[in-house]
């Protein structure tokens, strides 16, 4: 699985950082032990990132959600 921040550009590197782990799932005390900071501070950060705006596109290889069989997938050719 990819993970794909479009305007990412907009944001600095801790915000990228905290905005994957926390896209993914992490509570605020996972990604600040992860990353050596508060939880006050992956808070503000997370929210500061939301504020800037960002979009998250989650790129799975192949058929991993199993939705098509091999005919489908014939027809697509």
């Amino acid at each position: 699985m990819n993970i794909e921040i479009r305007g990412a550009e907009r944001l600095s590197f801790r915000e990228r950082q905290v905005v994957v782990l926390k896209e993914m799932g992490w509570s605020n005390e996972q990604v600040a032990k992860r990353l050596s900071l508060a939880a006050g501070t992956v808070a503000t950060l997370y929210n500061r990132a939301k504020s800037k705006g960002y979009q998250v596109v989650i790129v799975l290889p192949g058929d991993t959600l199993g939705l098509f069989d091999s005919a489908d997938r014939e027809e697509e050719e």
